[in-house]
């Protein structure tokens, strides 16, 4: 990553707590922190991924996650709808990114587009 952390405000922190840990688990992507009403998700006990209530929610942001193979990238989908999320692309090729795109989307509780993303080589 080349970022060493995000964070985005949201209206509902346990809503999206929910959310978050049900879509990202796929992903294997978790709640590591929570920090003066703050949730930090992400792996291996690093929060790079943060939100929390604040006065103001962010203008909808896009965020995308990188999934390990395409078959997260399904898991990832399917877990953020059963979460409550609701649907902005399904998964599949996006060749006019490059022909190895595999990605998903989701408007989060708050209208965040969040998708997980594949860009692995070789056949479908």
């Amino acid at each position: 990553m080349i970022i060493d952390h995000i964070g985005m405000a949201i209206s509902d922190l346990d809503k999206s707590k929910a959310f978050y840990a049900k879509a990202l688990a796929p992903l294997h992507i978790e709640l590591v922190a929570e920090v003066q009403g703050w949730a930090g998700f992400g792996r291996n006990g690093k929060p790079e991924f943060w939100f929390g209530k604040h006065e103001q929610n962010q203008h909808p942001m896009h965020i995308a996650f990188l999934a390990e193979n395409r078959k997260q990238v399904d898991r990832f989908y399917e877990a953020a709808l059963s979460a409550g999320g609701r649907d902005n692309g399904k998964p599949g090729f996006r060749e006019i990114y490059h022909p190895n795109y595999y990605g998903a989307f989701i408007f989060d509780p708050d209208g965040h587009n969040i998708e997980a993303v594949c860009h692995q080589e070789g056949p479908a």
